[in-house]
């Protein structure tokens, strides 16, 4: 039972010092004079992957490269049949009238090359620097879109509704809250990600589960939650293209940034269960959304309990 309860002790922390590095980083870099597009862009993206990174490095340094692979996987399948299905379930989400059909193509193209590279059977350093160059290359394009559309709409205004965006900005925040929120946040994500991954190790040992399930399953699905969290405001809000947006983007900073960075730590072997399996169902998953994307099709209700039910029988079929 220790286990178990350790397990959800260093989710809890992960979560909450996540969201601790995030509003301290976005308050600093406002205090710095750094533009909230910039933030929005970077920081924030960064800050809200920080508990599936340290994870990934706790894993490969413990030699469970099933966890680190399987909770990237794993989160990935998730935030596209539980973090769009759920919110549907509550609420039309009505993904028609948003425009995300460029930032999606580049999310499968991610996809694809994530899928390439693991059929390798190792990703080594060599990978992680191919995904991390993607990765810039996906930040440099973002950022340049977001430019253009700056100047053609209102300058200072536009700041001011990217500003208002970030629910972490607090431009009166003093220094001295800054800094604990980014000293809870840079300790509590070290110590979150060993008691989980310690413990899932554990689990997964005492039941003999194999580590790659425990990743996809109980580690994807805890390091998910800010996501569902997130889209479920969006959707109540009717804001769909956050929604939308907050799952594509979190997918390609799993894909390239976390195992990219996790490479330096160490090759990651690949269990040929992933390569039968779990990356097609993840792709499979990401096609799922096309007709959302480019067919201008709401994400209803009945296709809501579509996407939550084919995740829970996914979940059935690891099981």
């Amino acid at each position: 039972m220790m286990p178990w309860l350790l397990c959800g002790l260093g989710l809890v922390i992960l979560l909450l010092a996540g969201d601790a590095l995030v509003r301290g980083a976005v308050n600093l870099s406002l205090r710095l004079g750094v533009p909230a597009l910039i933030v929005s862009l970077t920081i924030v993206a960064f800050g809200t992957s920080a508990p599936e990174l340290l994870i990934a490095i706790n894993a490969v340094a413990d030699n469970a490269d099933g966890i680190a692979l399987g909770n990237v996987v794993g989160s990935n399948t998730a935030n596209i049949l539980m973090v769009l299905g759920i919110p549907a379930i509550i609420a039309t989400l009505h993904t028609s009238q948003c425009d995300s059909r460029k930032s999606y193509v580049l999310m499968l193209m991610a996809t694809v090359l994530f899928i390439g590279l693991a059929m390798c059977g190792t990703l080594a350093i060599w990978s992680g620097l191919i995904l991390l160059t993607a990765l810039a290359l996906f930040l440099a394009d973002a950022f340049r879109d977001a430019r253009a559309h700056r100047k053609n709409c209102c300058g200072g205004e536009e700041e001011d509704e990217v500003l208002d965006g970030l629910e972490e900005a607090d431009p009166s925040m003093p220094v001295w809250k800054i800094g604990i929120y980014l000293g809870l946040g840079l300790i509590g994500l070290p110590l979150g990600a060993d008691l989980l991954v310690d413990n899932a190790t554990i689990i997964a040992r005492m039941y003999d589960i194999s580590e790659p399930i425990i990743g996809l399953t109980l580690v994807a699905i805890g390091t998910s939650l800010p996501e569902l969290a997130t889209t479920v405001m969006a959707t109540l809000r009717k804001q769909a293209d956050v929604a939308l947006g907050n799952v594509i983007g979190s997918n390609m900073f799993n894909l390239l940034a976390i195992i990219g960075v996790a490479t330096f730590i160490g090759p990651i072997t690949v269990d040929p269960e992933f390569l039968r399996f779990d990356l097609w169902v993840m792709l499979a998953a990401s096609l799922l959304i096309f007709p959302f994307v480019f067919l201008k099709k709401d994400i209803n209700r009945l296709w809501g309990i579509a996407l939550a039910g084919l995740y829970i029988g996914y979940l059935l079929v690891l099981f």
